[in-house]
Parts: C-alpha cells; sequence; structure tokens
C-alpha cells in the first residue's frame, strides 16, 4: 500500500512539473509572437517619420522621436541580456551603439531591428524553468517572466509616445496590428 501511495506520489508531482513546463514554454512562445509582431509595427512607426522629424520633441521636456526609438533598443538589451541574462549593463553614459549620438534614419532603425532580433533570440533559447527567478527591479521584487511583461509594456509606452509625435506632425500612423 505504501509502495503504490509513494508511486501515485511520484506520478503526481512528475505531472504537475511536466504541466508546469509545458504552460511557461507555451508562455514564451505566445511572448515572442507579440515581441515579433512589436518589431514589425514599431519599425512601420519609425518608418513613417521623415528623417528630419526624428528630433521632434512633442514637449520641451519630452524625448525626441529618435530617443524614444533608441531607448526602446537600449531597454530591450538591458532586460534581456543584463536581467534576464545576467550579462553586466551597458553603461548609458559610455556606449553608444544604443543612443541616438549621430546616427542616421536608417542607422537607427537597423540598429532597433538587430536588437528585437537578439532579444527574441534570446528568449527563445532561455530557460523556461527560470522564469520563476526573483530579482531586484527598481527596489521591487519581480520574477523573470515579470520583467518579460514590463518589457513589453515599455515598448508599448514609447511607441505610444512615437504615434503621438507622428499625428501632431500631421501623419497617419500606420494601422494597429492586433497583439502586439
Amino acid at each position: 500500500m505504501k509502495k503504490t501511495l509513494f508511486h501515485l506520489l511520484l506520478l503526481w508531482v512528475s505531472f504537475g512539473t511536466t504541466a508546469a513546463v509545458a504552460q511557461e514554454s507555451t508562455f514564451v512562445q505566445e511572448y515572442l509572437e507579440r515581441l515579433e509582431n512589436s518589431r514589425k509595427y514599431l519599425l512601420l512607426v519609425a518608418e513613417m517619420m521623415p528623417e528630419e522629424s526624428y528630433h521632434y520633441k512633442a514637449t520641451p521636456a519630452s524625448m525626441s522621436f529618435a530617443e524614444h526609438l533608441m531607448h526602446i533598443a537600449w531597454a530591450m538589451d538591458w532586460h534581456s541580456q543584463s536581467l534576464m541574462g545576467e550579462r553586466a549593463a551597458r553603461d548609458w553614459n559610455t556606449d553608444i551603439e544604443l543612443q541616438v549620438e549621430k546616427k542616421t534614419k536608417a542607422e537607427m532603425m537597423v540598429k532597433v531591428d538587430e536588437t528585437f532580433r537578439h532579444t527574441i533570440a534570446f528568449i527563445n533559447q532561455f530557460d523556461t524553468a527560470r522564469l520563476g527567478e526573483r530579482l531586484d527591479y527598481f527596489g521591487a521584487d519581480r520574477t523573470k517572466r515579470q520583467i518579460l511583461l514590463l518589457l513589453a509594456d515599455h515598448i508599448t509606452h514609447h511607441r505610444a509616445q512615437m504615434l503621438v509625435s507622428l499625428r501632431l506632425k500631421g501623419l497617419q500612423p500606420p494601422r494597429y496590428v492586433l497583439y502586439q
């Protein structure tokens, strides 16, 4: 009887673990689909703004259109490579790879696309068993799963400000793409 109970318990635990891993894998695949759609839409938004308006600011205190674009790239790199992957963070004051710093519109778009692709590849290879790991996020205790959700919100936040800039410049933003 004890042996049967032990085997049932072992079967129950292994089924629960398998189900949790499958759920995490599904979460990552759904997240990657969303991130890919976000990449495509952001590049459409970036393409619409004329290069001469890339330094346009909706208000004097706002980031420019270009600064929003490159800030999205910097945040993707930081959230994935540094927080999730534990690579040392880039020094914002000295590392100009993901800053506007004398880049053309085309160079910024290439860099953003490249950063999206690196982030997607990183997340695709990420061990889903680590999504529950906790870390400090500006003083808040968050899981790595939450970090991915925060990253998606961050991209949306800055892209929305870019959409406002397009409208203020008299441009019709590209049609919204669902699930991004």
